[in-house]
């Protein structure tokens, strides 16, 4: 990695700063992420898993199969049923969760408050402090960019620091080169464990074709998220004017006087949210937008609140 630059005051919005993430612990307290699909367990780090398997608590009977350990029958609804029933428990499992940073050079753009980069980094930020917060693992995988650097997940402050510190680094390191998610997410697959959620942060664009089957497959032992950072000009054009743009030193005029333009310009990046955000969904993952000037902590709301149907939360 790159050493870090000293000046972050002076390319703040446009770097990301350690400080400004370790002050992020302060907004993250009173906040939990959210289960989706598993039960509620105690603060002890150790989690209900939604497999069903033999370990210490006691989730149902069901009729005995063959193959069944004659140690776990349920003699009592065995002699009320006439029928052979063994118990089943619930395994725990240590929770994690697995950040996906999206460094490609597509991030490191804005035009309100903040780079997408810097934003992706804070939103990181946060959900590694309610991660902590609730005794489990932290980790990400930083891809794009020329970055192909990971922190295995681990777990209290230290693992947190060691995210933060990994965030700064890497969005220092960044450069021109580009890296598709499938690429990426082979990497993590390394990583995952299950019971692991992983949680993508970034603006869609790397999100290739190749992408889908590897995701659907995590998605059946891993809970998923995405977050899709973007800018007010993806969204809206700006007022009639010319407008000169600089990209890695190249510099260019984008002529907003013509009507045209104006009313086509936010509809290519839409179409690129709403297909990861729809191919997302149909994985059965939550999916939220984030602007460049937005509040993160109130943007990741959606993270922190139960789905209907979901059994309970980490808190």
């Amino acid at each position: 990695m790159s050493t870090p630059r000293n000046d972050d005051k002076a390319d703040a919005g446009v770097r990301v700063a350690l400080d400004e993430l370790l002050a992020l612990s302060v907004q993250a307290r009173g906040s939990s992420l959210a289960e989706v699909r598993r039960s509620a367990a105690a603060r002890t780090g150790l989690h209900a898993s939604r497999w069903r398997g033999r370990g210490v608590d006691f989730r149902e009977s069901r009729i005995y199969q063959a193959g069944d350990d004659i140690r776990h029958m349920d003699w009592r609804v065995t002699a009320r049923s006439g029928r052979p029933h063994t118990k089943l428990f619930e395994e725990e499992r240590e929770h994690g969760l697995l950040l996906l940073i999206d460094l490609n050079p597509s991030m490191r753009f804005g035009t309100r408050v903040r780079f997408k980069s810097v934003q992706a980094a804070r939103i990181a930020a946060l959900l590694a402090w309610m991660a902590s917060a609730n005794g489990d693992r932290v980790g990400a995988i930083g891809f794009g960019g020329g970055v192909q650097h990971e922190i295995k997940p681990s777990g209290g402050r230290r693992g947190v620091l060691q995210v933060l510190r990994a965030l700064r680094d890497w969005d220092h390191a960044a450069g021109p080169q580009q890296e598709p998610l499938a690429s990426a997410l082979e990497r993590a697959r390394r990583l995952l464990r299950p019971g692991t959620r992983l949680i993508l942060i970034g603006d869609g664009y790397s999100v290739d074709e190749a992408a889908w089957p590897v995701l659907g497959r995590c998605a059946g032992r891993n809970e998923l998220g995405c977050i899709l950072v973007s800018d007010a000009l993806e969204h809206m054009s700006p007022p009639p004017g010319r407008y000169a743009l600089s990209n890695e030193g190249t510099r260019q005029t984008l002529d907003f006087t013509d009507k045209s333009l104006r009313a086509q310009w936010p509809r290519p990046f839409a179409e690129v949210r709403e297909r990861v955000r729809a191919g997302f969904s149909r994985l059965g993952a939550r999916v939220v937008e984030v602007t460049t000037d937005a509040d993160a902590r109130r943007a990741l709301l959606p993270f922190t609140q139960r789905l209907p149907g979901s059994r309970g939360s980490l808190a």
